[in-house]
């Protein structure tokens, strides 16, 4: 057996990743463990995880593949200072700093914590190093169900490509072209991300979100002052106005000036105006991303397309790739960011540095519906809450849909954690809180009640597999969550003549379809396929609700609160449960109302974690 571990450190979302014999069997991200959302130090706790899933030890693993190249970042890092010296100097003092201190002998810094998890494991011959954007690219082939596809990652900056177009064949996998970094569509939306208020690498899904309540009223000064974009999507960005290379912000004075004022400043009431700055943000990548899919389909003349990197987390931008039709199937790696990277890695150890054989698995996917990390027996979870002092009834499987569907229908927010946690940023009906999309007040009450956001924020439908159709547009698969598509006319409901006249965040508590927890100001939504085949407990759960209701979708939305990692143990679900207005929870078979809880357990929760 070929075992290959892969490893995502010291950047943002560190993981780790298991391959035996070409077969993905565990996969987490550091801050499911350690509560620290975007943990980035080194993945302890995810590797020694994903060795007990796959009943080994690393001394039995054959290579340990870290997800880059420590070497050509700082090449970089040292390239792009020169570059633009005297200027950033302090910002290039505290980066030296770090490197010369640990990044620059990060094989020696592996192995020192490798050894710590297992002193057996013989060491500097077993680590390998890919680079940043061939794991994204791995991470996007490797596990799709194309025996031959196009491949396009997109992101901030690995070592000097921030944007690959490459093919997959069989086992082998090519990358063709790159754009080079300080050239960055994943930076440039950070950017925009850093002027509305929001925080880099995790406030960017905000600007998405609040897209739809704007108008992309500074587009065009985008492309005519921030960045030159050629018909094949390929772009050059004018330096000036940003200032990530060599200082400690994302944008200078010349961009503030540009679009009329200081950045905003987080937990600012927002205005009119961030709506449009993230309406043309959004317009801007769309068009960018749309070029070069269109390019590298008329360059492969391939009918099927893989995304991974940060940008490929951009669901907006993914529905209109599938729609525009220049690709017939489209792949998404569902950690597409960093934490997919260590993966990637992994995965490029087999096929690419060992040159296994590949055979595309399940016509779904090699992913196991993203469920690939730690679960618990029953036994275990009634011991688990029992030592937090939580009163719950153990039910049947029957019995704990039947009380999971009341829950719903009496607009109540259900805690749902069952089997594998899942890999990558997005809860897909494991560690998840539901709701009744047919509510007209759950989107409010979840996001402010519940989650403690932003208002504005949008719910994703979880719909069965063989129901999307009928209710949403798309008519494809879409387990991850990776694509956005409208709400089926059938399903709308028309606005009057003074609801037409209401403008941005205005229209928010307007219903818009028969299902408004989960339809978007402009009738879109972020869509789950929910398959039999990945997800049986969670499939029966919206099929009993659809028994009852006679509607299929209900609302799903990740299991924390704001700045909080997703919970990964029974005792994370219940001090979230206890801390928040979620009134019911469903961990295995044990069922939990708030009602029957120790008074003395409930907590001020929302405070433990900074705000994202």
């Amino acid at each position: 057996m070929v075992r290959i571990l892969g490893i995502s450190a010291y950047y943002h979302d560190s993981a780790a990743a298991l391959v035996q014999d070409g077969i993905i069997v565990a996969a987490a991200q550091e801050e499911r463990f350690t509560r620290i959302k975007h943990d980035p130090d080194f993945p302890a706790n995810a590797i020694r995880y994903c060795l007990e899933a796959g009943k080994t030890s690393l001394s039995q693993v054959d290579h340990v593949v870290f997800y880059d190249k420590p070497f050509l970042k700082f090449e970089r890092i040292l390239e792009t200072y020169l570059a633009f010296a005297p200027r950033g100097f302090s910002s290039f003092r505290m980066a030296m700093m770090v490197w010369i201190k640990e990044k620059l002998f990060q094989k020696k810094l592996l192995l020192d914590e490798l050894h710590k998890i297992d002193p057996a494991f013989q060491g500097e011959s077993q680590i390998l190093f890919a680079e940043h954007h061939q794991s994204h690219a791995a991470s996007a082939f490797y596990p799709s169900p194309f025996s031959e596809a196009a491949i396009l990652t997109m992101d901030g900056v690995g070592e000097w490509a921030t944007t690959s177009m490459g093919m997959g064949r069989g086992n082998t996998l090519e990358l063709l072209k790159e754009i080079r970094f300080p050239h960055s569509l994943g930076l440039l939306y950070s950017a925009f991300t850093y002027y509305t208020g929001f925080k880099v690498n995790s406030g960017e899904y905000k600007v998405m979100g609040l897209a739809p309540y704007g108008q992309p009223r500074f587009a065009q000064i985008i492309l005519d002052h921030l960045i030159d974009v050629k018909p094949d999507g390929s772009f050059r960005m004018d330096m000036s106005y940003f200032n990530y290379c060599t200082g400690l912000t994302m944008t200078g004075e010349k961009f503030h000036h540009l679009f009329g004022g200081p950045p905003r400043k987080p937990e600012e009431r927002i205005t009119q105006r961030e709506m449009d700055l993230a309406a043309s943000i959004q317009a801007v990548v769309e068009e960018i991303v749309l070029r070069l899919t269109r390019s590298l389909a008329k360059e492969t003349g391939c009918p099927n397309l893989c995304l991974a990197g940060g940008v490929a987390l951009n669901c907006v931008a993914n529905g209109k790739i599938l729609r525009d039709g220049s690709f017939q199937r489209l792949w998404i790696q569902p950690a597409s960011g960093d934490a997919g990277g260590a993966l990637g890695a992994a995965l490029a150890g087999h096929y690419w540095f060992l040159e296994q054989p590949r055979t595309p698995a399940h016509p779904l996917d090699a992913m196991n519906g993203a469920y690939l990390g730690p679960e618990f027996s029953q036994e275990e979870i009634e011991r688990r809450l029992r030592d937090v002092g939580a009163r719950f009834e153990v039910l049947d499987e029957s019995g704990l849909l039947d009380a999971s569907v009341t829950a719903l229908t009496e607009e109540k927010a259900l805690g749902w954690f069952q089997g594998r946690m899942e890999f990558g940023p997005r809860a897909l009906g494991a560690r998840s809180i539901l709701g009744d999309a047919r509510s007209p007040h759950m989107q409010s009450t979840l996001n402010l009640k519940v989650k403690f956001r932003e208002s504005f924020r949008p719910f994703a439908p979880s719909v069965l597999r063989e129901d999307v159709h009928q209710w949403f547009h798309l008519d494809g698969d879409s387990p991850y969550m990776l694509l956005v598509d409208d709400v089926q006319a059938s399903q709308r409901l028309g606005m009057t003549d003074a609801q037409q006249q209401l403008f941005g965040i205005e229209k928010l508590n307007i219903p818009r379809s028969s299902i408004p927890a989960v339809t978007h100001v402009d009738y879109s939504a972020r869509i789950q396929t929910v398959h039999r085949e990945t997800n049986p407990r969670y499939h029966a759960l919206i099929q009993r609700f659809k028994e009852r209701t006679g509607c299929p979708v209900i609302v799903n939305t990740s299991f924390n609160v704001r700045g909080e990692p997703i919970v990964g143990s029974p005792e994370d679900a219940f001090r979230c449960f206890m801390g928040t207005g979620i009134e019911t929870l469903a961990i295995g078979r044990c069922f939990l109302r708030k009602e029957n809880q120790d008074p003395k357990l409930l907590t001020d929760y929302k405070d433990q974690f900074e705000l994202d």
